[in-house]
């Protein structure tokens, strides 16, 4: 990695002007990783991160360098805290979403492991306040080549920290834009989002305490698939969907010495290798749709039998189920209820252009790899 030396004021106005130097990074086909330090005697910056005073400035809206120059591997990635960044009113301006279409009749339909298009389920609001009825639900939020951007996101436990999981698990294009692009930028997790559902219009002039009930949550460590990097695609579904997930480490942003699950007080515990998806039974999915006719204000709620939908030759079946939630529910949480315990099986990748179904990778060997990646990363902290 390159090491850029600073004077010692420089040094320390880039590190006050960020709130605290963070790094992250997940896998690819290496499984690289790296992580930028601050010290009194100089600065160690990753690629990609701004080199000055006035580049951190522009990174502050994602336009340090242009999009096209994306920091796309495992070693480039960077998230430096900006505090106060995502306030309420730039949280509700945050409309757009990652939203990935393919065809109506499920692309891959030719494959005999394909079952037939599931009828579309109507979207359920969750009730409210959303921490008592699905607190590790939430929204991510970062910047992205289109602006501001959305996605759901979902609290899951660390193995390595039973209670005190700082673990959120989303979907891989949420955080990294596949074979043709890169990282996002300025990555933050919102569990609970505008817990009492007040509508969009209305976000940014409602106190802080209702939009962002827990605060705001910045990743320093994310890892995805190294499938998902080098095969998926941000526009349409194909074999890289297969494997569209993401796990992200997070810190907070006002520097609390508690764990995210501690702060929340809930978490999901993620299955692996669960049933194909036609022996599941039923299950739910949980997200935050943003594109019309919603407007990402309120949690929405699927709940459906799920069948499966083969994107490309020599790839996993992917789950899938009727539903009209659209963009900005991407990486929100396929959950059953196991023993009682609420356990995240998939999560939504793509969905139909006419918003009929939705679907999600099935959770296998490379899943798993990822999770226990970032576990491991941060067991002995």
């Amino acid at each position: 990695m390159p090491s850029i030396r600073r004077s010692t004021a420089t040094a320390a106005a880039l590190v006050a002007l960020l709130a605290g130097t963070v790094t992250a990074c997940g896998p690819s086909d290496d499984k690289a990783a790296a992580s930028g330090a601050a010290d009194q005697q100089g600065l160690q910056i990753p690629k990609g991160m701004p080199t000055g005073l006035d580049d951190l400035k522009k990174w502050k809206d994602g336009g340090w360098q242009n999009w096209d120059k994306w920091a796309r591997r495992a070693s480039d990635f960077a998230n430096p805290v900006i505090k106060d960044h995502w306030k309420a009113d730039r949280l509700a301006e945050a409309k757009n979403s990652p939203e990935i279409g393919v065809q109506a009749t499920g692309a891959g339909s030719e494959f005999d492991a394909t079952d037939p298009e599931p009828q579309p389920v109507t979207a359920e609001q969750v009730a409210r306040p959303y921490h008592q009825h699905m607190a590790p639900v939430g929204k991510i939020f970062f910047d992205s080549p289109k602006g501001p951007m959305v996605c759901s996101g979902t609290i899951v436990e660390d193995p390595a920290h039973p209670g005190k999981s700082n673990l959120v698990w989303t979907a891989g294009h949420c955080v990294h834009s596949g074979k043709r692009g890169g990282w996002m930028r300025n990555i933050v997790f919102v569990p609970s989002y505008n817990d009492n559902g007040v509508p969009m219009n209305q976000v940014g002039a409602t106190p802080s305490q209702q939009v962002t009930p827990y605060g705001r949550f910045w990743a320093d460590w994310i890892t995805t698939s190294g499938e998902w990097i080098n095969m998926g695609s941000e526009d349409t579904g194909n074999g890289g969907s297969a494997y569209d997930f993401a796990v992200l480490h997070v810190k907070p942003e006002n520097g609390s010495g508690k764990s995210l699950q501690e702060t929340v007080g809930a978490a999901a515990r993620v299955a692996f290798d669960t049933p194909s998806a036609d022996r599941i039974g039923s299950l739910d999915a949980f997200g935050y749709p943003a594109a019309p006719p919603f407007d990402g204000a309120r949690m929405m709620n699927c709940p459906a039998r799920p069948g499966r939908l083969v994107m490309q030759q020599g790839t996993p079946a992917m789950n899938r189920i009727g539903c009209t939630m659209t963009g900005g529910t991407s990486g929100g949480g396929w959950f059953v209820n196991h023993g009682g315990k609420l356990t995240l099986v998939s999560n939504t990748s793509i969905s139909s252009k006419t918003h009929t179904w939705l679907a999600g990778p099935h959770l296998g060997p490379e899943a798993e790899r990822v999770f226990h990646d970032i576990s491991r990363k941060f067991a002995g902290q």
